[in-house]
């Protein structure tokens, strides 16, 4: 497998008056194909680690790379552009827009990347139907479930085929069920060779889904537990979690 994210000595304090760093020195690399999950308590940097490498923020010092490309280095609107093309996201709260159904919703990202009207639709419907949810395409967010919102949300951030999905607390918002469907789905996308970085709270979903789990702790990397699914102990990752949190 490739290289495709590299952090290198990252460091990023949001208050020049502050002795305290959201991320402190922090080396992290990320390959091709893997499904990695940052763990950690709140406060522990894992929204910061992910908006770094999604170029939404500027480390204070150090380098992030990601798909060969310096994000320190970059304008916002070559990072915009960046952003388009090469990640997905996908987020707690859904974040899809309430007056478009769930077709519009997918294509819109597809639209905004300068694909055509006909190839977006085409793309969407494609992906809707690939994530069991082809029949709820004319729905609006506001009829649908949270694990069915969840799913199209998804879709949408794969719409552009792009090279890392970054996943921020995506089974936050939703029931136990529904949470395992999606992690379940996340993890048979990966399958499919999709890169996936995912930000959780929830120590037995990541080492039941994930192949890599990150453990933060105080803006540090405290722990990094490779997981093959038939050697993955959710104790042991909860342990290091509540063990590291504990210090």
């Amino acid at each position: 497998m490739d290289g495709l994210v590299e952090l290198t000595g990252v460091s990023k304090v949001y208050d020049s008056g502050s002795a305290r760093s959201a991320l402190d020195g922090v080396s992290l690399g990320l390959a091709a194909g893997e499904f990695t999950s940052i763990m950690g308590p709140s406060g522990s940097g894992k929204s910061t680690l992910l908006n770094l490498i999604a170029g939404l923020d500027r480390a204070t010092s150090g380098t992030v790379v990601v798909d060969g490309v310096d994000l320190g280095q970059r304008g916002e609107a070559e990072l915009a552009r960046f952003r388009r093309q090469r990640l997905g996201f996908v987020f707690q709260f859904f974040h899809l827009l309430p007056n478009m159904t769930a077709l519009e919703n997918v294509m819109v990202a597809a639209q905004l990347a300068g694909v055509r009207t006909g190839a977006a639709r085409a793309s969407a419907r494609d992906l809707l139907a690939r994530l069991g949810v082809a029949d709820l395409a004319d729905q609006y967010p506001a009829r649908l479930s949270g694990g069915q919102q969840q799913r199209v949300a998804i879709a949408r951030a794969l719409v552009n085929a792009p090279k890392l999905i970054l996943a921020d607390e995506p089974t936050g918002a939703l029931d136990t069920r529904s949470g395992d469907q999606v992690m379940a789905l996340l993890a048979s996308i990966n399958e499919g060779g999709q890169t996936i970085v995912l930000v959780t709270h929830d120590a037995k979903l990541a080492a039941r889904h994930c192949r890599r789990v990150v453990s933060l702790v105080d803006g540090r990397v405290v722990d990094d537990v490779r997981l093959e699914s038939s050697d993955a102990r959710p104790s042991d990752v909860v342990r290091v979690s509540v063990e590291e949190a504990a210090r």
